[in-house]
């Protein structure tokens, strides 16, 4: 194959004089011919490598290879809501308030916009010859583990608790990133982290996880295989845990008999960061899996099992690996094809104008149209959770306002984590502030800080002062109506942290209520007699149970962006009418959990919980009121190969136009175990006041699927099922209909 391509370059060459071959078109070697396949220019590129370059390009940040025009290239970037740690970007806001939307057609818009960006940024940095860590196009998002319990620190970085509603915005996601050109792909997304991973923080690096089949199967793989199936992920990123006593990087359960075997996935595998050292160092003060006795066994299972690239440098141990007998370089050139394969797939060894994204300029970050993307997204996420006596929207007529709280005037919390720095942030004081005419008098205070009894008033206050409940209510107790802007910051919640405070350990939470000093002060603020609006800023569920009594109206405004603040002020003066669903269930207390380190999910959200929670998973309020009309099916007797559709009349009986969630969730009688309903369909819907549509919508075979234990498989039974639908899972939400499904 290379002689021939030689003796064609060569052919070539000769009549380059007579204009029967174009000069551009001569390439010293064989991979830079774009006119080849890709399995021709990957062997060749391998068949040049040294043992030793080999090497070097199964780490995370690889050299370049000079001889060969190889450039150096860092495997790792972040775009979890916006391109990350990279300089100026849109920030969006956070994937647990992208999934509060329930609008997956939003989230390909949004995604598409940031793979916008992603080229364009990657584009500058090639023209400057920038190769280093956050300037590639291999994007390390999204996060699709399960939201299984609210204590977990990095639950903001997932859509939730659902494997369905999981699986469509990850699907979104993905395919926002990777476009759909036929020959290139415009950035990487990777599905992370595999698999049956959520926590702890604190001893990920040790953590082993045993679940049921059951529960592998029907809540932590589906996203996954969906992810691999349909969303045709380009990555896959292996979890720090062990899985029934392997380490996830190395678990031939997971990556060879499922995901390569089973799904017939032939993309990359990375590890996470460091996740490759813990299966051999020894280090007290973080504990490890301590499975291998050294780096080189770690490392050759590692590569055995399909893990193709490492983040981290264990790998380094692979050319003594190599020497030493313990593996082959044949076996090392199987992770190299997928590798150099990827990065061709991108158009990395291309000429820019072979490549249609080369041509993005960098006008398009974070330009008018993405900022008001980002505003969008962050309106349709936000969950008006409680409005008693039409608290809001406020008039515009109210003369004195006062605005409280750790979170109003904070924009860095409203960015999360995993965030890129946008040029302006509209905090919400800075949002209620615009919303207003200029003679309308608003108070700041912001009384406390998230946890502790001491309030530092700006960031040059380093030693604080204490709380002063009654100070800080006798300041606003002439104003009209009190928002108090608090709950979590990803300062306290997040990805392995330094925190050791009451209620916070490692960027988990020990327990899911409010902190005492905030709860206080919302007691406080209710004592002046004066409406008090709470608007909650968080990433993960709160207990809110002891502050319904002290909030007349409940906003969760999550993390929300750099277009947050005018979101919250849009939804709270009636300027857009809240939308927002819950993509996680809001429990009663810390007792209503199971131990947060049993990943069983006997008890566990809205698809196994017995008990009512606070505030149901697919939960919101609207200033409108919608009706549910009955369903009709096309069919209410089908084969188990067949689909059903569905058709749900949806009016709009209030007096504001608005956008509704239309959820179905079905009941399977003829699986004891299944879950007690599970979300199967969704769509969100704009109906005008006075208006009805009628939404239809597709119920596919897996839609009615059921485990089967023995062979440990998904299979559709025959019997009787039921169809509910409605606005959020909640019995009391949903009407029912049922089909049969014929043996």
């Amino acid at each position: 194959m290379k002689s021939n391509w030689y003796l064609s370059t060569l052919i070539c060459a000769l009549f380059l004089l007579s204009g029967s071959c174009k000069e551009k078109s001569v390439y010293e070697h064989a991979f830079q011919n774009p006119e080849l396949s890709i399995e021709e220019r990957v062997e060749d590129l391998i068949n040049q490598l040294t043992i030793e370059e080999k090497v070097s390009q199964m780490m995370n940040a690889t050299p370049a290879i000079e001889r060969l025009g190889i450039p150096e290239y860092d495997w790792w970037n972040e775009a979890l809501h916006g391109v990350a740690r990279a300089g100026r970007a849109t920030v969006f806001p956070q994937a647990i308030a992208l999934a509060a939307t329930f609008d997956d057609e939003a989230m390909f818009e949004t995604f598409t916009m940031v793979s916008d960006e992603a080229r364009a940024k990657y584009n500058d940095y090639q023209q400057k010859k920038e190769y280093e860590r956050y300037k590639g196009l291999t994007f390390w998002t999204p996060n699709i583990n399960i939201f299984r319990d609210p204590r977990w620190g990095r639950g903001m970085e997932t859509y939730g608790e659902d494997p369905y509603l999981t699986s469509r915005m990850g699907v979104a996601c993905v395919k926002g990133l990777q476009g759909d050109d036929p020959k290139y792909l415009k950035s990487y997304a990777c599905a992370k982290h595999y698999a049956v991973h959520s926590g702890p923080e604190w001893n990920r690096h040790s953590f082993d996880v045993s679940v049921s089949p059951r529960d592998l199967y029907t809540t932590y793989l589906p996203a996954f295989e969906v992810l691999v199936k349909e969303g045709n992920v380009q990555e896959v990123m292996c979890a720090y845990n062990r899985l029934d006593g392997q380490p996830c990087c190395g678990n031939n359960q997971l990556l060879v008999d499922i995901l390569r075997n089973t799904w017939d996935y032939q993309n990359i595998v990375v590890s996470d960061c460091g996740a490759i050292d813990d299966f051999w160092k020894k280090d007290e003060r973080t504990p490890r899996h301590e499975t291998h006795p050294d780096r080189e066994s770690a490392s050759v299972a590692a590569v055995r099992t399909g893990t193709d690239v490492e983040c981290g440098s264990s790998y380094a141990s692979l050319l003594d690996a190599v020497k030493n007998g313990m593996i082959t370089e044949e076996e090392l050139n199987v992770s190299l094809r997928r590798l150099f394969t990827g990065r061709m797939r991108l158009g990395m060894f291309d000429p820019a104008e072979k490549v249609p994204f080369s041509n993005i300029p960098y006008s398009v970050v974070e330009n008018e149209e993405h900022m008001a993307k980002a505003l969008e997204m962050a309106r349709k996420s936000m969950v008006l959770l409680k409005n008693e006596g039409n608290t809001l929207p406020i008039s515009k007529d109210i003369r004195k306002i006062a605005v409280i709280g750790p979170n109003a005037n904070d924009s860095i919390m409203q960015w999360a984590n995993y965030n890129g720095f946008p040029t302006h942030t509209v905090t919400i004081l800075e949002g209620i502030k615009a919303k207003l005419p200029v003679d309308v008098e608003v108070i700041y205070e912001k009384g406390c800080d998230h946890i502790g009894d001491v309030v530092h008033r700006d960031k040059a206050d380093t030693t604080g002062a204490p709380v002063d409940f009654i100070a800080t209510a006798g300041k606003v107790k002439d104003a009209d109506i009190i928002i108090y802007v608090g709950g979590l910051s990803p300062r306290l919640e997040g990805e392995e942290m330094p925190v050791q405070l009451d209620g916070f350990r490692k960027g988990d939470r020990t327990k899911i209520e409010l902190p005492e000093v905030q709860s206080n002060m919302l007691k406080a603020l209710k004592l002046t007699g004066k409406p008090v609006v709470f608007v909650v800023c968080t990433g993960s569920a709160l207990a809110l149970t002891n502050e319904q009594g002290d909030a007349d109206a409940i906003l969760n405004a999550w993390y929300s962006g750099q277009n947050g603040g005018t979101a919250v002020a849009d939804i709270l003066f009636g300027d857009y009418n809240p939308s927002g669903k819950l993509p996680v269930t809001f429990y009663k207390s810390t007792e209503q959990l199971p131990d947060y380190e049993d990943y069983n999910m006997k008890g566990r959200t809205y698809r196994y919980m017995t008990e009512e929670p606070l505030y149901p998973f697919g939960y919101g309020l609207s200033y409108t009121d919608f009706a549910f009309g009955d369903a009709t099916l096309s069919a209410t007797e089908i084969a188990k190969d067949e689909n059903v559709k569905i058709s749900i009349p949806v009016e709009n009986k209030g007096k504001t136009d608005g956008d509704e969630v239309v959820q179905i969730y079905i009941k399977n009688p003829n699986d004891p175990q299944a879950p007690i309903k599970a979300l199967k369909a969704f769509e969100r819907v704009s109906v005008k006041t006075g208006s009805k549509e009628i939404i239809e919508l597709m119920l596919e075979p897996e839609t009615f699927y059921s485990f089967n234990d023995e062979k440990q498989i998904m299979e559709v039974r025959a019997g009787k099922y039921q169809i509910l639908y409605g606005n959020s899972s909640a019995d009391k939400d949903l009407k029912t209909i049922e089909v049969t499904i014929k043996d």
